[in-house]
């Protein structure tokens, strides 16, 4: 029997024991004796949101059907606990042994959002590991990242030993192979990560020099020994049926942030907003087998008694097997108590039949994402959606049943005037209007239109990575321009306005276009306190412009300025398939308001095509 890590009297102490004492139906447990490789998965922040990431779910279950390896999970201690661990010198350990998570050979860490990446540093600290991987040897675990950030690693390459870029299905095992067959020929750590480096998607930042202009943009990037290669290529999966998926998912203790079965049905995203990173990085769109995603709904839901199934894409709408897919859940486990959930839906008689058949029209409310208020601003961004659609789509809702909207916008995108900020509560009051026109005796009560913005942050990757981003103060007065905005409608009793923190999005626009310079900043900034950077009651913006202070590094110079097309930019070594033409061509044609189709009306000629596979092979079958 394994002997829990903390003991009672700590466990009765902490907020949400269950957190860390492992044990959950489906987890895996191994002999450490009759494994050749244990492999820590780590989500840097807590675990209700850790626990509800399918991708370390699909690594979690793909590593564990190998009999060489075990792979166990790991999340960031909450703050309770931290202070716990570093005054009783308690070292970080993993869910399922309970062993330090220092004995494991790999940490894995998935890069998911860049207000994590204190956590990352809480992590390598806690376990007793070197922050920094120059300061490690052999006697330490390899630590590697991955995920969306890991797209932009610079911020965090002194902190990791290698990188792996791209869908985690594909060279892992090539990977781990490699690690035991050096491990045999009594190779050292070094031996390893040479030899790494020259596998398709892995990122080695020790080999690596990098060099600077004297205006402080990179004057160099390129590999410091031979055979290292200049540009690391993406991995990807071609067929989304054949490969990995977690047909017995870990099931929490407690509940958390998604506590339902996680059903992917595609990749990538056909629709090309020029804002979005995943839409870039995750090209071409691949679709799952209809009949697969049958079988997988079945038996994940009797593998976990949830009683929630989530169908999870970028655009749930544009899979095109939804109707049967939807029908079949809908049938199949009619009067057993299962929801049918359904995020990503364009808004449209489509999707409204299919949520009518599913949700429950009275407790439930609809999501829009206009992400602009006028047209003109939304062909700027290349949304391809029209106000005419908007208010059919409200429309068709509200005579549905439908009584609650939530819209989502953003505000600071590229060409952004004072008449497209204004635009959003008049959007937003048409909306109303709309539900308004509908005879009084029809309508269900009063409609409440709940409006968010967030504020726009440039991603590596799209055509938008070269714009300018705008201080803290302007943020916040340019929401104080919506907000003044909506006391001016007509409806304004059935609107509500909400606005994103504008100091949390300077700070990740920083890191989301950093260079190896920024990890001074994380550094200071952990050293001064910084950790869970992404929750509010923890968050301390102050702290953190202590940081930028006293390391002299100057937040103007990654956030507004406008990059030249020509600059060379942190992660130009980086191959997505997408090409930086096609984004140059992008951002030229955003300037001009020109809309671009999407990839199944017409091939804009990404470049994703040379994967051989995806939609991009639509055409040809």
């Amino acid at each position: 029997m394994r002997k829990l890590a903390l003991n009672d009297e700590i466990l009765l102490k902490i907020e949400k024991p269950a957190r860390y004492i492992g044990g959950e139906v489906n987890s895996v447990m191994k002999d450490p004796e009759k494994v050749d490789i244990r492999f820590a998965m780590c989500f840097p922040d807590v675990y209700e949101i850790g626990m509800s990431h399918l991708g370390i779910q699909i690594l979690y279950d793909m590593f564990n059907q190998w009999e060489d390896v075990w792979c166990e999970r790991v999340y960031s201690p909450w703050i309770d606990l931290d202070k716990i661990m570093r005054k009783e010198k308690i070292p970080l350990f993993a869910l399922e042994s309970q062993d330090p998570v220092k004995e494991f050979d790999f940490l894995g860490i998935t890069l998911q959002y860049e207000m994590c990446y204190t956590n990352v540093l809480q992590v390598l600290d806690l376990a007793g590991i070197p922050l920094e991987a120059k300061g490690r040897s052999g006697e330490d675990p390899l630590v590697i990242g991955g995920g969306p950030c890991a797209y932009n690693p610079e911020p965090l390459a002194e902190f990791f030993d290698l990188f792996y870029i791209g869908d985690g299905e594909t060279v892992y095992r090539q990977l781990l192979d490699l690690y035991k067959e050096n491990k045999s020929n009594s190779g050292t750590r070094q031996d390893y990560l040479r030899k790494a480096s020259e596998i398709e998607g892995i990122y080695v930042p020790s080999l690596y020099d990098v060099t600077y202009n004297a205006d402080g943009t990179l004057a160099s990037f390129s590999p410091s020994v031979p055979h290292v290669p200049k540009t690391v290529k993406k991995q990807m999966v071609l067929s989304l049926t054949d490969t990995y998926y977690p047909k017995r998912p870990v099931v929490p203790f407690i509940k958390v942030t998604q506590d339902r079965v996680v059903l992917e049905i595609q990749r990538g995203c056909i629709r090309g907003c020029r804002f979005c990173q995943a839409g870039m990085l995750y090209r071409p769109t691949r679709e799952r087998d209809v009949e697969k995603l049958k079988e997988y709904a079945s038996q994940m839901l009797k593998n976990t008694g949830h009683e929630e199934i989530s169908l999870s894409s970028l655009s749930s709408s544009d899979y095109s097997r939804l109707k049967e897919l939807v029908d079949f859940l809908i049938e199949e486990f009619k009067g057993k108590g299962i929801n049918i959930s359904l995020p990503s839906l364009r808004i449209d008689a489509f999707s409204l039949d299919v949520m009518e058949h599913v949700q429950d029209v009275r407790k439930s409310s609809l999501t829009f994402a206009p992400e602009a208020g006028s047209q003109r601003m939304r062909n700027v961004i290349n949304k391809g959606l029209t106000e005419e659609e908007i208010l059919t789509g409200a429309g068709q809702a509200f005579e549905g049943g439908w009584n609650k909207v939530k819209l989502y916008f953003m505000l600071g995108l590229p060409t952004e005037t004072q008449e497209d900020m204004r635009a959003i509560p008049e959007l937003a009051d048409k909306i109303a209007r709309r539900y308004y026109e509908i005879p009084k005796e029809e309508r269900s009560g009063k409609c409440q239109i709940t409006t968010s913005t967030s504020f726009f942050i440039p991603k590596p990757f799209t055509p938008f990575q070269w714009a300018r981003m705008y201080s803290n103060e302007e943020y916040i007065a340019r929401a104080a321009i919506v907000k003044h905005a909506f006391n001016d409608q007509l409806n304004r009793k059935s609107l509500k306005y909400n606005w994103h923190d504008a100091e949390i999005t300077v700070l990740e626009g920083v890191f989301a276009r950093g260079d190896r310079r920024c990890s001074k900043v994380l550094l200071e900034a952990y050293r001064l306190g910084c950790i869970y950077d992404a929750w509010t009651k923890v968050f301390d913006y102050g702290k953190w412009l202590k940081a930028f202070e006293n390391t002299g590094t100057s937040m103007a110079f990654y956030n507004e300025r406008e990059r030249k097309i020509d600059e060379l930019l942190p992660w130009d070594f980086i191959d997505i398939g997408v090409t930086k033409e096609f984004l140059v061509r992008e951002w030229e044609r955003a300037m001009k308001g020109e809309v671009t189709k999407n990839c199944r009306e017409q091939c804009s000629g990404c470049g994703a095509a040379r994967f051989g596979g995806g939609v991009c092979n639509e055409s040809k079958n």
